[in-house]
């Protein structure tokens, strides 16, 4: 996989440890010099798309906002805009070729809500939690409270607010997880927040029989239920492999029921997965029902 496109998998933002392991040190470095990827801080990097969106903030006197402003600060997305998306005043005009070129929204920004050309970070979750889907804003809400947002701040945040998708914010707040691993395990914890029945937990340790000892991914204890979102860090060998067999073996062995879930499916087909794990749940739930005392 190029690593423009990799980059995208991955959220927008990663480091170099991970690109190289992923690709070569070989392609990590033309990519840096075709401007695929840019530098934010030692050892880290995002998409090109950071860069653009300052540039045009600065052009329009607005600031960056929404995804590209999470990007801005070092934050995964579900979803790389596709053109950067920038605040302007309410009573900004703006040429049809400049909108052209960036996604605007036309907002009143005071100056405690930016830091430099972009929103700041209370500013960034809030305006996420209030109009991006609800797994887009948890996507970013998590990789905010991964890199040190405090989450009682979130859901303070997420308290105070009034007005329009202030309800959506404090459903984001209210199921923002730290311990998330990256977009995509969150984007599977968010289509299982809309399943019946179902409550999932985020790297989860298990412990068993037979020396089973394995941290998931996500875990509903009450169903003996484990959702597994397949990593982008592949491994390529006949061990690796059997230590993935190895893992699942020992889970099922130990009476817990396994589904693994490529990304293709979590960010594209939702809907599939969704009834997977309905259907997963209902069997589930008639199980217990069936073996609960009478």
């Amino acid at each position: 996989m190029e690593i423009s496109r990799l980059m995208v998998v991955l959220g927008g933002v990663a480091d170099r440890k991970m690109l190289v392991n992923v690709t070569s040190r070989r392609r990590f470095e033309e990519a840096l010099a075709a401007g695929e990827i840019v530098r934010v801080s030692r050892g880290r990097y995002v998409v090109p798309a950071v860069q653009k969106g300052t540039e045009l903030a600065h052009a329009v006197t607005g600031h960056v906002c929404l995804a590209s402003a999470a990007l801005a600060h070092g934050w995964k997305v579900k979803v790389v805009p596709v053109r950067p998306q920038i605040a302007v005043p309410k009573d900004r005009r703006l040429p049809a070729t400049t909108r052209r070129v960036m996604e605007v929204h036309w907002i009143d920004l005071a100056h405690t809500d930016v830091e430099g050309l972009a929103t700041n970070a209370s500013t960034t979750l809030a305006m996420c939690g209030r109009r991006l889907p609800f797994d887009e804003a948890l996507s970013i809400a998590d990789s905010a409270l991964r890199e040190g947002f405090s989450r009682q701040a979130l859901l303070d945040l997420a308290d105070a607010a009034v007005g329009p998708g202030s309800a959506r914010l404090r459903r984001v707040a209210r199921h923002a997880d730290g311990r998330a691993a990256n977009p995509f395990e969150s984007t599977l914890r968010a289509i299982a927040a809309g399943v019946p029945g179902l409550s999932v937990e985020p790297q989860v340790w298990i412990e068993g029989l037979l020396q089973l000892n394995v941290r998931c991914d996500l875990v509903d204890v009450r169903l003996r239920l484990v959702l597994e979102a397949d990593s982008f860090e592949w491994h390529g060998d006949r061990a690796a492999l059997r230590q993935d067999a190895r893992r699942y073996d020992l889970l099922v062995a130990n009476g817990w029921t396994v589904l693994r879930f490529a990304w293709e499916d979590v960010m594209h087909d939702p809907g599939w997965v969704a009834s997977i794990l309905v259907a997963t749940v209902q069997r589930t739930e008639q199980s217990l029902l069936a073996t609960s005392p009478a």
